[in-house]
């Protein structure tokens, strides 16, 4: 009888290890059961389609050409306040900017096997598909901020220059003085402090710990209001998300859960250790911060803005995670790298 009981049990913590880290399978757009297709999309060397959306003048007559990457549990759809560029600006500019989602976001394809290289490189292959020439501009905000290093390190020479926009900061990079990225660390709420640890220490567990009910997960993904600043939630309250439901169709594990294990993984390389894309200032690289970002400490940010020198660092005061919501800074990011030039 023991013998029966014994078996069941491990039997049962079989089943339980297996379903707590293997998440179930995405709902791939275009197969059958998946989401329907609505966006263009290119496909990759490796197969996979990513999913774009043109905004601006038209990519003939365009001065500049951006490539802009969106944040965690953003989509193609969410570009700030460049809807709310006037058209006088846009025409001015000459502006072409390009988003897309980022793997597993929206209606492109997931990449389980997705790092910091990679998603630089699906960069330049778009880049290359909309025939934007030899050097373009790359922007992106929050997650998408720290996609940006990975453009630094990998494509610099496709760069005509870059903008990192409250950029999400992975506290084990080890150009951070132990201290400082511990300091940081702990400003975080404490369930948040214990998801970055699955994510980094076990990623395998990552699916489990956000799907759990036992303890509560991560604060930053649920929305909670306490990450956010008295700013972030005045501009929140006056924005509608009307694109959410398509953001994560495919599933939370290649959308959510895969930014916590690359973005907080093990890197191939320390941003910190990175040399000036633009030598002889044929470009420039911005990085724009608010000063009482709650999720992202800008202790951190200030500090990577004296490692390299090189970088503009701007750092609004009284803004948090959201300012670029705010059309008139939004408008300013956009020109600051561009009218530099003339």
């Amino acid at each position: 009888m023991l013998k029966e009981i014994r078996a069941a049990l491990l039997f049962g913590l079989a089943v339980w290890v297996y379903q707590a880290t293997n998440p179930p399978p995405p709902k791939i757009c275009g197969t059958p059961g998946g989401p329907p297709i609505t966006a263009p999309r290119i496909k990759l060397r490796d197969g996979r389609y990513l999913a774009y959306k043109e905004h601006g003048v038209s990519r003939e007559t365009a001065k500049y050409k951006i490539i802009y990457v969106h944040g965690f549990a953003s989509m193609r759809h969410h570009t700030m306040s460049v809807a709310k560029l006037s058209v006088e600006v846009v025409e001015e500019l000459g502006l072409h900017l390009v988003s897309f989602d980022r793997p597993g976001y929206g209606e492109s394809d997931p990449h389980p096997k997705r790092t910091p290289e990679s998603i630089a490189l699906d960069i330049e292959e778009l880049a290359d598909h909309l025939e934007f020439g030899s050097r373009f501009y790359v922007m992106g905000f929050s997650m998408g901020g720290q996609v940006i290093w990975g453009c630094l390190k990998y494509i610099p020479h496709r760069l005509a220059g870059a903008t990192l926009i409250a950029p999400v900061v992975n506290y084990w990079w080890p150009g951070f003085p132990a201290n400082l990225s511990t300091e940081a660390y702990y400003l975080q709420l404490p369930q948040d402090q214990w998801t970055l640890r699955v994510a980094h220490h076990a990623p395998w567990l990552t699916y489990w710990w956000n799907s759990q009910k036992w303890f509560p997960a991560s604060a930053v993904a649920a929305g909670k209001p306490e990450v956010f600043s008295r700013q972030d939630l005045e501009i929140l309250s006056m924005v509608t998300d009307m694109y959410m439901p398509q953001t994560m169709q495919q599933g939370k594990f290649e959308t959510l859960h895969r930014d916590m294990m690359v973005g907080f993984g093990k890197w191939e390389f320390d941003p910190m250790d990175l040399k000036n894309p633009f030598p002889n200032n044929e470009g420039s690289v911005h990085l724009w911060h608010g000063d009482e970002d709650q999720m992202v400490p800008v202790s951190l940010q200030r500090y990577i803005a004296q490692r390299l020198p090189w970088i503009k660092y701007h750092e609004i005061s009284g803004s948090g995670h959201m300012f670029p919501y705010i059309p008139e800074i939004c408008e300013a990011m956009i020109k600051a790298p561009l009218l530099e030039k003339k």
